[in-house]
């Protein structure tokens, strides 16, 4: 019987405990030199060109920015519905409305033509998801933005590295979120980092983070405990210098699939863009959950559906727009381990089996 291969797959290191260790005997856990280092690290390792804020969640980072940038209750924000709820989360959040718009079938990433037909008069942003490391459009997004006086904000969460044109994700918008959570491309365990272009909305976020406060006692606005600690810090520091090899590894991992998957449809990328492979989508037309049962009960291969219930049809969120390509792809999309810890073995047997199961029809 072979063994179970995951869909994705943590990795932590003795560097990572020796990191924690450290902290533990400085006696200084909560955010403080760790946490600082790890932002301007963070910044120059993928070449943001701007500051970075260290929070505890993505989720944290994506709210606390467009707090920052001055998103509230009134306002309306255009995100993609194929998604985790996180995004339209952090705008229902400030009290403004996420206004569902839909994606492109190959990138899976939001269309700047069904934003550029969900505007109104009360839209004050965009906020574009690099879904599964693959950015977005973002020249023809920035260019709606610029005709329609809007601000950009960019859901990064999956997209560590990942660049159009050579220019880093992140580093598009007002500010870009990316997450740290253990699943992604690097992890800190848990926690979120928000790069920001302007002084002013980076200011307001480090406030946001901190009750309020830049100096104790001194609060300066109504804030929130959204700090990363130096623990968790110390174990992104460390990460940050093994994400490389790892997302060589992933596009090495990607390009094996590319070549020898057939019978499913793998996962283009757009011209001048880097993708960075948190995930390998491929498209199952015909009963894409039986297939996904199939490898995991007849091949012993983990396999993940991201996203099944589309934003737009989640309870908090029931919207009555017509998002074709988002039904589509939420029926149709399954996601194969693809994580830097697979073995040449382990590809192959991924690869045999979604190859047998296209054939047979299952």
């Amino acid at each position: 019987m072979n063994d179970f291969i995951p869909p994705a797959k943590p990795l932590i290191g003795e560097e990572e405990r020796a990191a924690v260790d450290r902290v533990l005997r400085s006696g200084m856990l909560a955010q403080g030199p760790e946490v600082a280092a790890f932002e301007e690290e963070f910044s120059s390792h993928f070449g943001l060109g701007r500051p970075c804020v260290a929070v505890n969640s993505g989720t944290s980072g994506q709210h606390l920015g467009l707090l920052a940038s001055g998103v509230g209750p009134g306002d309306e924000v255009i995100v993609p519905s194929f998604t985790f709820a996180a995004t339209a989360n952090s705008v229902a959040l400030t009290g403004a409305t996420p206004v569902f718009a839909d994606i492109h079938p190959d990138d899976f990433c939001l269309s700047a033509e069904a934003v550029e037909a969900a505007v109104t008069d009360r839209t004050v942003g965009i906020m574009p998801v690099h879904l599964y490391g693959h950015p977005a459009e973002m020249g023809a997004l920035c260019e709606v933005a610029r005709r329609h006086g809007l601000q950009v904000f960019e859901d990064a969460a999956q997209a560590h590295g990942a660049s159009l044109d050579g220019v880093p994700v992140g580093s598009f918008g007002t500010f870009g979120m990316f997450s740290l959570y253990p699943t992604k491309n690097m992890t800190s365990g848990e926690g979120g980092m928000v790069s920001v272009a302007d002084p002013g909305v980076e200011r307001r976020v480090r406030l946001l983070r901190n009750q309020g406060m830049d100096r104790q006692y001194h609060n300066e606005l109504v804030g929130l405990n959204n700090r990363m600690t130096d623990i968790h810090a110390a174990i992104g520091r460390v990460q940050l210098t093994k994400v490389a090899r790892w997302t060589a590894q992933r596009q090495e991992n990607a390009a094996f699939y590319d070549a020898h998957l057939d019978g499913v449809t793998t996962p283009p990328v757009a011209t001048g863009a880097v993708h960075v492979y948190h995930q390998y989508t491929v498209r199952v037309p015909e009963d894409r959950d039986g297939f996904a049962a199939a490898l995991r009960e007849e091949y012993a291969v983990g396999s993940g559906m991201f996203y099944p219930v589309p934003n737009h049809r989640l309870a908090p969120f029931r919207a009555d727009v017509d998002l074709p390509e988002t039904e589509r792809a939420a029926r149709e999309c399954l996601s194969l381990p693809v994580h830097p810890s697979l073995s040449p073995n382990d590809l192959d047997r991924v690869a045999s089996a979604v190859n047998q199961l296209a054939k047979a029809g299952a």
